[in-house]
């Protein structure tokens, strides 16, 4: 329900795309499926005006069957309208994140 029914989620990490709210549910379906604990922590939120907002994001999980703990900060950057994600764009590097938000909240403005 975050997420508008033709909604893109972008991964650099991966680089490759999830168009509709099918993909992205199954994206993150297949993303869990490993662990028998999830969380994502959100560390940072700036809206950037303009319908776009960045976040620093941490995840953490412990896979199936293991006592061990894996963890990711990723950087996030999403363009809103009417109160839905229309696109988001996954970063492993942080900085190169915020400066792509940055950019993209004043192109909008």
């Amino acid at each position: 329900s975050f997420y508008a029914r033709d909604a893109v989620v972008d991964s650099m990490a991966m680089a490759t795309g999830f168009e509709g709210v099918a993909a992205i549910r199954g994206l993150f379906e297949d993303m869990l499926r490993p662990y028998e604990e999830w969380e994502i922590e959100a560390e940072e939120i700036l809206d950037l005006g303009n319908g776009v907002a960045f976040g620093v994001l941490l995840q953490q999980g412990r896979p199936v069957g293991s006592s061990g703990r894996v963890q990711m900060r990723l950087g996030s950057v999403v363009m809103m309208a009417e109160g839905v994600v229309t696109r988001q764009t996954m970063y492993t590097d942080i900085p190169e994140a915020r400066a792509a938000a940055e950019r993209l909240a004043e192109e909008r403005g």
